[in-house]
């Protein structure tokens, strides 16, 4: 069996995302951050906020989609010149976790629920 033009670099490629994740999630990873650097510096540091609350309790799989929805609404809330009270409302952690609430797949708090329920649920006696 002969490898074609190329095979090696495609095997190095998939070995390399098997340890380091997907490569076109980086990619867009580093488009989103752009897009945030271009913002106007106070919609720039709220979402730069948000982004560090998300990181923690935002979805592992699906966070590149995420962060960039979340550029889009702060995006076109600078070109519409909304303030930033009004996209956020007077509770930033009521809005993350309502904005939050739109992505559960992937959420290891989530998982983590269920794990706890589960487990209590089988020593009791009240499985489903």
């Amino acid at each position: 069996m002969t490898a074609g033009p190329g095979e090696p670099k495609k095997r190095y490629l998939q070995y390399l995302e098997v340890v380091t994740g997907s490569l076109e999630e980086k990619k867009r990873w580093r488009r989103y951050k752009a897009r945030i650097k271009e913002l106007p510096e106070d919609y720039r540091t709220a979402v730069e906020a948000l982004e560090r609350y998300l990181m923690h309790f935002g979805p592992g799989d699906g966070a590149v989609s995420m962060h960039e929805d979340l550029a889009d609404l702060f995006e076109q809330s600078a070109a519409d010149g909304t303030p930033i009270r009004e996209v956020v409302g007077q509770d930033p952690v009521e809005f993350v976790e309502a904005f939050l609430a739109n992505y559960p797949e992937g959420q290891w708090i989530r998982r983590e629920r269920e794990r706890l329920t589960s487990a209590i649920d089988r020593v009791t006696g009240n499985e489903p």
